[in-house]
């Protein structure tokens, strides 16, 4: 890379240990600290580790002094960002085991900021609490002072940081998960309980556990987004990525070592969390995974092609204000009405190319809380639930079948075996949706007990298998006789 163009970033002392090198870190948490440090209003920097991730991602960070572009891409407007404010980069295939702990056990560490997906926190979806037989908890188990899961490292480092003395970080979760804080403070005190019954109680008296919101897409980068960055700046960087210009952080604030003033460049403290967590959870990424199994099922290869389709527009919308809204409880100044027109605005984005496939992975760990929370609440309110029915059904499709076109899917997910065990089963249809609904680390009790819904979505599964997703979203459309679209939902 031509650093004449880029001005030196900081090298300040880490005081943020980030752990999930991905697109998305780098569009969000880091472009924000990034900002910060512009304006000098910030003296704080990022160490981020990729525990699992691309190796070769930190080797080129590393070539570049960890300095990369972020494409902000709009339908009308583009701008590069330089970003700087990772410093150092590290990963146990790389680096060692050790080298990690010894700068999460650091004390001038503050902050252990997470985007390690659902299933990174090792929790059983269904309950919240610690899944004491996932594999990565079970090896850490067994060899706790070496561990390889992202809570066994920060449990490992907390007590080294007990043993030695030293003041505690906060935990701070930036996932798409419902009350991330708590889910990682769950997860980590779950197996800090396990391992050592004082550390737990150090942990649970000393460490906080911020829960946020975070929203912005960031789309996995392609070839001619690199190109178009690379006509911008004069010179090719392959660390970069694009989003959209959009973008929103909700943080509670509670630090117990201290935090960077993210409000100056447009985060928000607040001291609840969970209203809007649950309105971007529920509406924007229930609406994603909506989109993207129905989408996918039916040829579409990128979200901007889906909500191009009117049908599935009106459904989507019907699928918001009818089935996600109602489970809200929002503060009064927030619209819901206008922030699904913005969803719908953000999802047109034909700039994005926001794939179906990438938003439909890991869906057994997306689908309690953006569909079945949603779904048990309506049911015990008397509230429609067509959608969210169709939405499971889809996702049952996906996982175990074919397109409408008869192609296979390549399914990534934790519990890929499980599916490709009831997918090979010789069984009809409706009892491979019957097996699938019964995986308790995804359905509760209250969906699988609750006949009537069962029947409803195994209904609609077989319809999909028989007629295609395509046409099951428009006789469900032509069925419920929604509304016809607005002039300014058409245009």
């Amino acid at each position: 890379m031509n650093k004449t163009n880029i001005k030196q970033c900081i090298k300040n002392q880490s005081k943020i240990i980030h752990i999930g090198l991905g697109a998305f870190h780098r569009a969000h948490q880091a472009l924000y600290t990034s900002e910060l440090i512009d304006q000098e209003k910030c003296n704080w920097s990022i160490n981020s580790i990729n525990l699992f991730g691309s190796v070769e991602l930190i080797t080129q960070l590393r070539g570049q002094n960890h300095v990369y572009a972020v494409l902000e891409r709009g339908p009308n407007h583009k701008q590069v960002k330089i970003s700087k404010s990772i410093t150092h980069s590290l990963h146990p295939a790389l680096d060692g085991k050790e080298p990690i702990l010894e700068a999460l056990a650091d004390e001038n560490t503050a902050i252990v900021s997470l985007t390690i997906t659902e299933k990174g926190y090792c929790i059983e979806p269904s309950s919240g609490t610690l899944d004491s037989n996932n594999p990565l908890i079970q090896q850490d188990l067994k060899s706790p002072y070496s561990p390889n899961s992202a809570i066994g490292y920060i449990v490992e480092a907390l007590r080294l940081r007990k043993q030695h003395q030293r003041p505690p970080f906060t935990v701070m979760s930036c996932d798409n998960i419902q009350s991330n804080g708590d889910v990682a403070r769950q997860a980590i005190l779950g197996y800090a309980k396990l391992i050592e019954p004082e550390l737990y109680q150090w942990i649970k008296e000393h460490v906080t556990f911020p829960n946020t919101m975070v929203d912005r897409i960031v789309p996995a980068v392609t070839a001619d987004t690199l190109s178009y960055i690379e006509s911008q700046l004069g010179y090719r960087d392959p660390c970069a990525i694009a989003c959209e210009p959009f973008r929103q952080w909700v943080i509670e604030d509670n630090f117990v070592n201290g935090r960077p003033d993210w409000d100056q460049v447009g985060a928000e403290f607040v001291e609840d969390v969970v209203p809007y967590e649950q309105m971007k959870l529920r509406m924007l990424n229930g609406s994603h995974s909506f989109l993207s199994y129905l989408g996918y099922l039916s040829g579409y290869k990128f979200i901007s092609q889906v909500i191009d389709d009117k049908q599935f527009l009106r459904a989507v919308l019907d699928f918001m204000l009818a089935e996600q809204a109602p489970t809200l409880n929002l503060p009064k100044e927030v619209n819901v009405e206008h922030y699904a027109t913005l969803l719908v605005d953000r999802f047109s984005n034909n700039n994005l190319q926001h794939a179906t496939s990438q938003i439909a992975t890991d869906g057994s760990q997306k689908l309690p809380p953006r569909f079945c929370e949603s779904l048990i609440y309506n049911r015990r309110n008397g509230i429609q639930t067509y959608w969210l029915e169709l939405g499971i059904a889809a996702w049952m499709s996906y996982v175990i079948g074919k397109d409408d076109n008869g192609d296979a899917i390549e399914v990534n997910d934790p519990l890929s075996a499980v599916f490709d065990s009831i997918k090979s089963s010789p069984t009809s249809n409706r009892e491979r949706a019957l097996a699938l609904i019964n995986l308790d680390s995804i359905f509760s009790d209250s969906i699988v007990n609750d006949t009537e819904l069962v029947d409803r979505i195994v209904d609609k599964f077989v319809r999909i298998q028989e007629s295609g997703a395509k046409v099951t979203v428009y006789n469900m459309v032509n069925d419920i006789k929604l509304k016809p679209l607005s002039s300014n939902e058409l245009s």
